[in-house]
């Protein structure tokens, strides 16, 4: 499993330097995802709650909502896109390999199939997963790649799919931007495996309601984030 690397046993401090060392800058992680306590590299991102997901030039980021599923960050570029979901996880890590153990027995159960394989933030899931027609139907395998990271208290999951999933070089932005995301999971008690939540970043959430007013004769809605609207930003 990959981890943050702080610092390399080369780069120990003298103690004749400490004074010197002492008035640096802390040296910055060089491996996420990260979490938000961390000295993750500045960037912009988007901001969806528990999910801080950064700017790609080219990609959308669109935050879904399904009854089944909850709700997911689903990041598309060109025919390929990534679903990510973060969840409560316990201290002692190692949700992942549970989680893989079972994605694994459930695409077995359903006529699919999958191996693991290193990839560049661990251990994944190269699966065949059978994809469902319009009417539910479970039509031709499609490929899919199950990428996990077991951070403090929390489990980010990736799920790619289209070309990215078999294409190296399709991959790699989609690898890139998975290792750059910010999880927040904050102080509250959750048990594991329950879901971060997903939030609309403000001003889209902004920009929603005043849709929905508009739609509804100057009426506002509640709850604007239910079951079918769909953000979308482009960069």
């Amino acid at each position: 499993m990959l981890r943050r690397r702080r610092r390399e046993s080369g780069d120990q401090p003298d103690p004749d330097q400490e004074s010197v060392i002492d008035d640096q800058p802390p040296v910055q992680d060089t491996v996420g995802p990260w979490d938000i306590s961390d000295n993750y590299p500045e960037t912009e991102r988007i901001d969806c709650g528990s999910l801080l997901i950064p700017v790609r030039e080219g990609f959308d980021v669109q935050i879904n909502v399904a009854e089944e599923q909850g709700a997911w960050v689903a990041v598309v570029h060109g025919e390929s896109g990534m679903q990510l979901q973060a969840f409560a996880a316990p201290r002692s890590g190692g949700l992942w390999d549970e989680v893989r153990h079972e994605i694994a027995a459930n695409i077995a159960e359903s006529g699919g199939s999958c191996q693991e394989d290193d990839g560049p933030a661990g251990t994944e899931l190269r699966a065949q997963v059978p994809a469902e027609d319009e009417s539910g139907q479970r039509g031709q395998l499609q490929p899919v790649r199950f990428v996990g990271f077991d951070g403090p208290r929390w489990f980010l999951r990736g799920v790619i799919s289209g070309p990215a999933a078999t294409d190296a070089s399709a991959g790699i932005p989609f690898d890139d931007l998975f290792a750059d995301v910010v999880v927040v999971r904050g102080d509250y008690p959750a048990p594991p495996r329950e879901q971060l939540e997903i939030k609309l970043p403000e001003e889209a959430r902004q920009a929603l309601e005043a849709q929905l007013a508009e739609e509804n004769g100057g009426w506002d809605l509640p709850d604007p984030f239910t079951r079918g609207p769909e953000i979308t930003e482009t960069r």
